[in-house]
């Protein structure tokens, strides 16, 4: 496993605006770090699972061609640079009113109507497993990964939210920081396609 750019990955992933994270800084603007804690923790939890179970189903066809485990692993760096692409040049949300905080049992189901979770998990297991060897090791080590990454990654977001609002809408500030996560997003793919 090359930990270094599944950890890169994890955190590029993870802390780059999507609806989790967006959610995270509005609810946490509105309501407080203490009252997100609860949602943040289910966004957590919820990801990490999904990526086992994704990871899990996917394991039969990977182990059993060679070929599919190829055309997923580009087909996840094509999404990813598109991805990436999408960060660098994304514009600053909208203002809108507090949402209530989803809770831990929301913030969990909402990782299986969440686009870019879904595109995450089914990208990152062929991208970081190795076909031939055991996947649920390599699959299980992916979500412990991600398990450890997104929650301080959302604490950044909720920090946002609840500090200062203008970090969160100042374009200048935004720009910088979706460019250097979408430099991040496309140097976590360098060693994967090798």
């Amino acid at each position: 496993m090359d930990w270094l750019p599944l950890l890169g990955f994890a955190i590029a992933s993870s802390v780059t605006p999507g609806p989790n994270v967006l959610m995270v800084a509005a609810a946490a603007a509105g309501h407080g770090l203490r009252r997100v804690l609860p949602h943040m923790l289910g966004i957590t939890v919820g990801f990490g699972g999904m990526i086992l179970l994704v990871g899990l189903g996917l394991a039969g066809p990977l182990l059993a061609s060679r070929m599919l485990h190829e055309v997923l692993r580009w087909a996840g760096a094509a999404w990813l640079l598109w991805l990436a692409w999408k960060i660098a040049t994304a514009p600053p949300p909208q203002a809108g009113p507090a949402r209530p905080p989803l809770g831990f049992v929301g913030g969990a189901l909402f990782q299986w109507v969440n686009p870019k979770a879904w595109m995450i998990a089914a990208a990152v297991v062929p991208a970081f497993t190795r076909p031939g060897e055991p996947m649920l090791p390599q699959v299980l080590a992916i979500s412990l990964v991600f398990l450890a990454i997104t929650m301080p990654c959302l604490l950044v977001w909720a920090g946002i939210g609840v500090s200062a609002g203008r970090l969160l809408y100042s374009p200048g500030r935004l720009r910088a920081f979706n460019v250097t996560m979408a430099l991040l997003l496309v140097a976590s793919l360098v060693p994967m396609l090798r």
